[in-house]
């Protein structure tokens, strides 16, 4: 029995499905009350549990041998500190004693490209660099670094323990509607995007759950894989975006640092508005940072190999256009 934890997730929605198309019996950990419809229609068996709550998680752990442990809360807006770190440290450290208690044959982890030390332009990014919550750009960066981290020592007590570290996340299957899906479905809109200079490492989130596989079967415990796809500009993306479903919209650049001075305003904003921001300070300091990205680990020990960015994106607006009622409200990251 395979273990997915934040199986309704992007990533572990389509893992799950990748999963089962290979023939594995597949457990979805969801959370009491969560909507699991990512899941609908998938033979997957699911169980309710908090990665807070131990109890409830080692349950989840019976007769399993394989995790994938995906679930954590995602946010960019700061006043979250105290959640963030309860669900991604604390909440790892549940799993990683579950699955000791359990004597799972091995445990693959979650962990974001931002979980490692920011380099300035110039220097490549790949796993020489070290998980760095003192000089993470967020708490949700801290609390990912943290955690892996503790993924690391559990790996060298000895629990057979394998990190992933995808970059941005593009592709089907987004029920939760990502950022990048509100970004391209306002373009199929056709309504006027505003943009900045910069650039980021795009994956199709297939290829990830691909990677996550190999690095199951092929990893080696205790080393990080950085499953990274390809870099592109902002407007690039904007540009490709139009090309794909040939529908026009205005795209008008704004200045980095005037930018910078509205996105000041913008957390408060969306916290009252309660709406997902569209624009925050560390979207734009992300979009303005290093994005160099190497999967060259990953390719030569696990076999990842990466579909081209533009494939992903059609593919991903071609199932934005066929399940938009099923994408209509965004839900919760964790």
């Amino acid at each position: 029995m395979i273990l997915v934890t934040g199986a309704t997730g992007h990533i572990g929605n389509t893992l799950v499905r990748a999963l089962i198309e290979r023939g594995h019996r597949v457990r979805a950990m969801l959370l009491p009350g969560e909507d699991a419809a990512p899941l609908q229609g998938l033979e997957a068996e699911q169980v309710r549990a908090d990665v807070l709550d131990f109890t409830s998680v080692l349950s989840a752990f019976d007769r399993v041998t394989l995790v994938y442990h995906l679930a954590g809360l995602i946010s960019i807006l700061p006043g979250q500190q105290r959640l963030l770190r309860a669900v991604n440290v604390v909440g790892t450290r549940h799993v990683l004693q579950a699955a000791r208690q359990a004597g799972v044959e091995r445990l693959v982890y979650t962990s974001s490209i931002h979980a490692l030390r920011r380099v300035p332009h110039g220097i490549l990014i790949d796993e020489t660099l070290p998980f760095d919550p003192a000089g993470a750009l967020s708490a949700y960066d801290a609390s990912k670094a943290q955690a892996s981290l503790e993924v690391l020592h559990a790996a060298r007590a000895g629990l057979p323990a394998t990190i992933v570290c995808p970059t941005g996340v593009i592709g089907p299957y987004d029920f939760r509607r990502s950022e990048i899906a509100d970004l391209v479905l306002s373009c199929m809109a056709g309504k006027p995007q505003l943009y900045v200079e910069g650039a980021y490492d795009f994956v199709d989130v297939r290829d990830v759950a691909e990677g996550m596989i190999q690095a199951c079967e092929h990893g080696r415990s205790g080393e990080s894989y950085l499953l990274g796809g390809e870099q592109i500009t902002v407007r690039r993306l904007l540009d490709s975006v139009a090309e794909i479903t040939r529908q026009g919209f205005a795209r008008i650049r704004v200045p980095l640092g005037l930018a910078r001075l509205a996105a000041r305003a913008m957390p408060t904003y969306y916290r009252l508005a309660r709406a997902r921001p569209l624009i925050t300070p560390y979207s734009l300091e992300t979009l303005a940072s290093n994005s160099i990205i190497s999967h060259a680990k990953a390719a030569r020990e696990l076999g990842f190999r990466p579909r081209p960015l533009r494939d992903s994106l059609g593919d991903m607006i071609a199932w934005l256009r066929d399940n938009h009622q099923a994408v209509a409200g965004a839900g919760s990251n964790r």
